[in-house]
């Protein structure tokens, strides 16, 4: 696969990435909890995001509660919050760089700008990556933790969900994504220290040559 083909690639993950964080940071559903009561009839699902808690009845009634107040929120939601609002503005802004940087577009003829380009590019991905997988493996840290913990009240339990998954694997995407970019532009020389062994053997075989031709001369 040519690195045209490698750089498309990586940014078709890159889209992926930066849509399924976006997604996984307004999902509700970072925590899941079932209520299933005396029937199935009155099951209520609780989940509970990053912005709003839902809840869910088996009537078909759904309502949603906004998180207005900062302070009063856990301090890992606000973590979690501020590491994924950060994620999504660098994944947006490693792919619009990695655009300057691609082989495939013309907006910039310069080879060694496209190459600062993409590897910027890449950077910004990477640091999206690291910053998307940091809240999900931390909540799902956190939440196996507390299902574990036979201290804890079942009513106070919960399963991760769907966002927390969505998140991991965007962050993932993301993070080969600015791999990829960065290594894009890598220069090929597997062995260097045969070219430099070259250079010397051609450098003294010209000035033999020279010697030779200045003793013809005298």
């Amino acid at each position: 696969m040519t690195s045209v083909g490698v750089q498309l690639l990586a940014f078709i993950l890159a889209l992926s990435g930066v849509s399924g964080v976006l997604t996984a940071t307004l999902l509700p559903s970072w925590k899941v909890k079932v209520d299933t009561g005396s029937s199935i009839i009155t099951t209520i699902l609780h989940l509970h995001g990053l912005w709003m808690d839902c809840t869910w009845y088996s009537t078909g009634m759904f309502s949603c509660t906004l998180k207005y107040s900062i302070l009063s929120l856990p301090s890992h939601v606000q973590a979690a919050r501020a590491a994924m609002v950060l994620a999504c503005l660098l994944s947006a802004v490693g792919i619009c760089t990695s655009i300057v940087g691609m082989k495939c577009t013309r907006l910039v003829e310069d080879r060694e700008a496209k190459r600062h380009a993409s590897f910027a590019g890449g950077v910004c991905l990477v640091a999206a990556g690291v910053l998307g997988l940091i809240p999900t493996v931390w909540y799902m840290k956190d939440i196996i933790a507390t299902f574990l913990d036979v201290t804890v009240p079942e009513n106070n339990k919960h399963e991760p969900g769907g966002a927390v998954y969505v998140g991991f694997i965007s962050a993932m995407l993301l993070f080969i994504s600015g791999i990829i970019f960065c290594t894009s532009y890598a220069k090929k020389n597997p062995e260097p220290w045969l070219y430099s062994l070259e250079q010397e053997r051609t450098f003294a075989t010209h000035l033999e040559n020279s010697v030779y031709n200045l003793k013809d001369y005298v």
